[in-house]
């Protein structure tokens, strides 16, 4: 596939910011399934009474479990590789080899899938094999010889090494229900374990997804104990090992053992993108650890469309090509002769490179700490940006990981927060931020959501707080009316009442992927989108269409009274100032501005509104008439006035 096109409008350019893209770490995953050709891996579970059983065969439902991956990941990671590599079956076939070979490198592995960045094509090959009977069984022939694992390993040692030499993640996915493949062969097994060492020292992690056959268990200790290496859990970018065997259902909607394993396997998905690597965390002068940043939360969009030229043999992106003129002599003007601007009291204040980089730089990278604070005192508005998950590093500081934990664990347990000076990159703008510690979470099933660490939240400094908006004297309703709205309201809480990202994909993604997937593979156009954000109107009906319907008679009996109380007077929706009701329908006079509040105020009451910030919301009259008892100037605005009463009591 083709690489993204780089080439941008001018409009699009950052003027703002210049972004020091080596201070990015994209992590990019090759995965490789090797999957079991046997007897009892093309023997379909046993025929069941179910409305909905299942009729793959593990080796049918683990095809298809990689085709589904290699959809998803055509799309979602483009740059990421893939491939299949079945062991055990009759046929031999590598890279560069013909299935009618008589020496073949490795026999009874056949590469149906080469590792490589998938392909609308590759994609087209797997959903054939994986849905026409007759291919599958042509090919899926089991081997009356036993495979040796070792010379699988070695063959998936060998495509790594070729295919993604320079991959931060490189897995190999095991699909097996064989929990002994060399029984009284100490020797293959020796081999084999060889053959997983070279594997992990090479960076490969080994998954096993063991299929439980109906009736038994799937030993680990017998053979793959000495295959699978945990990964160290001092590492973030590590994927998750495997807690649980994957079980073979006998019910369920046909897939079930596809999406089980589709569930383990998305749940073990690399961090993609970090933010910065090794920056200083600085609790002092001379005391610094060193952490990792990444991104957990970025909104997903579809990828940008581009420009491609249709006459040749074959479909190419074209390439954009700006070029700056002079208005007065159309001459071609070259980037050494431009400089950037700033607009200041009409004019063009023109800047060298040079004197940008140095109105930007404030300091290397760095996190300081610079005091401690409550909880309480973060309000759930103070953040401008999604926060960056942060999590210690070994590679400068030796000791940076108990630090860290002791760190978190204290901030935990008091509940209190960092306030941090943080400058995330080179030229990057300071940030004041909070040092939020997160506690680890669980699902239902014991696996972790969400791993323990702390979070940058970015504060607003002065400058990012706008002003208030003026609010109406609005009508508060009776308590008859909340208490009904309350029941409703329980009624209809989120499981947990915890809202659960993961329950609700992005609609229009999904349609657009949906459309593009359908469109790249011949597919038939979908009619509707499957929008899982649409309200289910039917259980809500069931919850609380009774109760919905008396807080509707109730409201009606409310507003009834609040007519023949305010009968005679209407409220400005604009302001919330109550008006005499003009008669049969003729223009009301406009009556004089008449201040209620003019009377006199004394020194607590102003006090209070000062510590509660409602100063600003005193009219003029009342200001002036404060301040001129203060001796102080009562001209000018009301914003002015404001400040003025706000500094008396700050300096007093």
């Amino acid at each position: 596939m083709a690489e993204e096109n780089s080439w941008r409008p001018p409009a699009d350019e950052d003027e703002d910011e210049e972004v020091d893209e080596a201070a990015y770490k994209t992590v990019k995953d090759a995965v490789l399934f090797v999957i079991e050709v046997s007897h009892s891996m093309l023997t379909a579970p046993p025929p069941t009474d179910a409305k909905k059983a299942d009729t793959d065969s593990p080796t049918s439902a683990a095809l298809k479990c990689a085709y589904a991956l290699m959809q998803q990941r055509i799309i979602s990671n483009p740059n990421d590789m893939m491939g299949v590599l079945l062991y055990g079956t009759k046929k031999s076939k590598f890279t560069g080899e013909d299935e009618s070979s008589d020496n073949p490198a490795y026999p009874h592995c056949y590469l149906l899938t080469d590792l490589d960045i998938p392909a609308a094509e590759d994609v087209k090959a797997l959903k054939t094999l994986a849905e026409d009977e007759d291919e599958f069984k042509s090919l899926m022939v089991p081997s009356e010889e036993k495979v040796s694992m070792a010379n699988v390993l070695f063959c998936a040692n060998q495509i790594f090494t070729t295919k993604a030499p320079n991959f931060s993640s490189r897995r190999l996915f095991i699909v097996t229900n064989d929990d002994d493949s060399h029984a009284n062969e100490k020797t293959a097994k020796s081999s084999a374990a060889v053959r997983a060492k070279d594997l992990y020292d090479l960076g490969v992690l080994i998954e096993l997804f063991p299929i439980i056959k109906p009736g038994q268990e799937f030993d680990k200790r017998k053979f793959y104990d000495d295959i699978v290496y945990n990964q160290l859990p001092t590492d973030p970018e590590a994927p998750a090992p495997i807690s649980s065997a994957t079980r073979a259902s006998c019910t369920g909607d046909g897939l079930t053992l596809l999406a089980s394993l589709l569930s383990n396997i998305n749940s073990k998905a690399v961090s993609k993108r970090a933010l910065f690597s090794n920056l200083p965390l600085e609790l002092g002068p001379t005391f610094k650890i060193s952490v990792k940043g990444y991104i957990i939360f970025k909104r997903q969009e579809p990828k940008r469309s581009c420009f491609v030229w249709l006459n040749g043999e074959k479909a190419q992106i074209a390439t954009g090509v700006t070029t700056k003129i002079a208005e007065d002599t159309a001459r071609t003007i070259q980037p050494v002769e431009i400089r950037k601007a700033y607009k200041f009291g009409g004019e063009q204040i023109p800047f060298t490179p040079e004197e940008i980089s140095s109105l930007r730089n404030f300091g290397e990278p760095v996190i300081r700490i610079i005091g401690f604070k409550p909880v309480s005192m973060l309000p759930i508005w103070a953040n401008l940006r999604p926060a960056t998950f942060i999590y210690p590093s070994e590679e400068h500081y030796v000791g940076s990981t108990r630090v860290f934990a002791a760190l978190h664990q204290k901030l935990l347990s008091s509940e209190k927060i960092g306030i941090v000076w943080y400058i995330a990159r080179t030229n990057a703008a300071p940030v004041i931020a909070a040092l939020y510690p997160g506690a680890e979470q669980r699902d239902d099933k014991g696996i972790q959501s969400m791993p323990p660490g702390l979070w940058l939240i970015p504060l607003p400094f002065a400058d990012d707080i706008r002003s208030i908006p003026e609010t109406p004297n609005l009508i508060r309703a009776p308590e008859e009316l909340i208490d009904r709205m309350r029941i409703i309201v329980q009624q209809l809480q989120l499981p947990k009442a915890r809202y659960d990202p993961s329950k609700y994909p992005n609609p229009q993604l999904q349609w657009h992927y949906r459309i593009l997937q359908a469109m790249a593979l011949d597919e038939e156009l979908p009619e509707l989108p499957d929008d899982k954000t649409v309200p289910k109107y039917k259980q809500i009906d069931k919850r609380v269409g009774e109760y919905a319907l008396e807080w509707g008679r109730e409201l009606q009996e409310q507003h009834q009274l609040w007519e023949k109380e305010n009968r005679g007077r209407a409220i400005s929706a604009a302001t919330g100032v109550k008006r005499a009701a003009g008669g049969d329908g003729g223009a009301v006079a406009k009556k004089p501005k008449v201040d209620a509040d003019t009377g006199g105020i004394d020194d607590a009451t102003m006090k209070k509104a000062f510590g509660e910030k409602r100063v600003e919301k005193m009219t003029m009259a009342v200001l002036k008439e404060w301040l001129g008892s203060k001796g102080l100037d009562v001209k000018g605005k009301k914003l002015e006035l404001v400040e003025r009463v706000e500094e008396w009591f700050e300096n007093k």
